[in-house]
């Protein structure tokens, strides 16, 4: 997940409404008074598609927008562009007022700065691969040899080698859409707009072209703002995720937030047949470290375990995680042998987990052993510890967790 403390938000969404209709400024008033959107449509005949949207979007990630058909995802993420003109609001996108920008400036916005990838792929059937791929370049008026060169590069890194010279109709659909994402990558524009870029295709392949897309982005770390309906996939790929209903922003946060701590009924219907093994990651739920042991001693591992007041610890020296130890073995151990080095006789093989493991991976594990298991850093250092509770708690059908399951 983004670390975005000290950064500050590439695209700033403040204060957005939508009203579709004749009167739009007029009936903003009422919808500002509080009036329902139910109520607006029956009273005036207009359709209210974004209520006071507010958000920060910041450099380098993927900003998950979902919601139901009809919540205004949609409409949302073609205000970011100027494709739909807002009622009112702030849209701020490196350091620019959207709002204020010209019909020229607007159309370089558009070349330079965003990519959009749409759901049906939006290729030219005219158009071989290549020049589809190299089409942005095209319209920026940059050579053919260049755009061409800058064509091919984006062609083999989506795995189309050898599909140079074919045209759309010849393709699969999930070969039209990484057609699709080469084209929006190939621009090198900063941002990068996935309007349900992956829904019209069959689960096998949307699933390769999840994969295609977070490998992709832990290499180019392009800020991406994706809309799906899907709460999987928004959980798969999102290092944010927003949930819309009705045109109001109803939640937003980590997925981990979303999933475990759902504010309202609408959020909880969302997250309630999540397979939540598949969605959270062992950092999420894993508890603090309990008991380190650094000693080299017997003797002084029993002063540490002590100290502790646990009745076991996990064993580290400068080669990492050796194992655990319970104080019961320490405490069997005759004094005078306090001053020999913890011999690996007196250790159990509990496994380590890494922070960043799936819980589904880890299950066989947990269920292999009496004793929590150590979790370890991307370093190799013991960080905290996963308990048999703590797994059940989160993956039973309790909507939310107590907040110390994730310190």
């Amino acid at each position: 997940m983004s670390d975005n403390e000290n950064k500050v938000p590439l695209m700033r969404i403040k204060n957005l409404y939508k009203i579709f209709g004749k009167n739009e400024k007029k009936v903003l008033e009422q919808v500002k008074a509080g009036k329902s959107k139910e109520q607006i449509l029956e009273e005036t005949g207009h359709t209210v598609g974004l209520s006071n949207i507010n958000l920060d979007i910041y450099p380098g990630e993927i900003f998950v927008i979902m919601g139901l058909s009809g919540s205004g995802k949609s409409t949302l993420i073609r205000h970011f562009n100027r494709l739909i003109e807002p009622t009112a609001g702030e849209i701020e996108i490196a350091g620019s007022d959207v709002m204020k920008l010209d019909e020229k400036e607007l159309q370089g916005f558009r070349r330079n700065k965003m990519s959009m990838v749409f759901q049906r792929f939006g290729l030219l059937p005219h158009r071989t691969v290549l020049q589809n791929i190299g089409y942005g370049l095209q319209v920026q008026g940059i050579a053919k040899d260049v755009r061409e060169d800058k064509a091919t590069e984006w062609l083999n890194t989506v795995g189309l080698n050898g599909y140079a010279n074919q045209y759309p109709a010849q393709l699969s659909g999930g070969q039209q859409q990484r057609v699709g994402l080469a084209r929006a990558l190939c621009t090198d524009a900063d941002i990068l707009l996935m309007d349900e870029a992956f829904s019209a295709l069959d689960p096998l392949i949307r699933s390769e072209m999840q994969d295609q897309l977070i490998e992709l982005q832990d290499k180019l770390h392009k800020t991406i703002v994706f809309i799906t309906h899907d709460l999987d996939e928004a959980l798969r790929i999102g290092d944010k995720i927003a949930i819309l209903r009705d045109g109001i922003l109803v939640q937003q946060g980590e997925p981990v937030d979303i999933l475990l701590n759902p504010v309202d009924d609408y959020v909880e219907a969302f997250v309630k047949d999540v397979n939540r093994a598949r969605a959270l990651t062992v950092e999420t739920v894993m508890q603090p470290q309990i008991c380190r042991i650094s000693s080299e001693t017997i003797g002084e591992a029993v002063l540490q375990m002590r100290k502790s007041k646990q009745d076991y610890g996990y064993v580290v020296n400068d080669d990492g995680y050796r194992g655990l130890i319970t104080q019961e073995t320490l405490e069997n151990v005759e004094k005078g042998e306090y001053d020999n080095v913890i011999d690996a006789s007196l250790l159990e093989d509990v496994p380590s987990v890494q922070s960043d493991a799936l819980l589904e991976s880890v299950i066989p594990d947990m269920i292999d052993n009496e004793h929590p298991l150590p979790v370890l850093n991307a370093e190799g250092e013991v960080e905290g510890h996963l308990c048999r509770t703590t797994l059940a708690e989160v993956l039973s059908d309790q909507p939310s967790v107590d907040n110390d399951v994730k310190k």
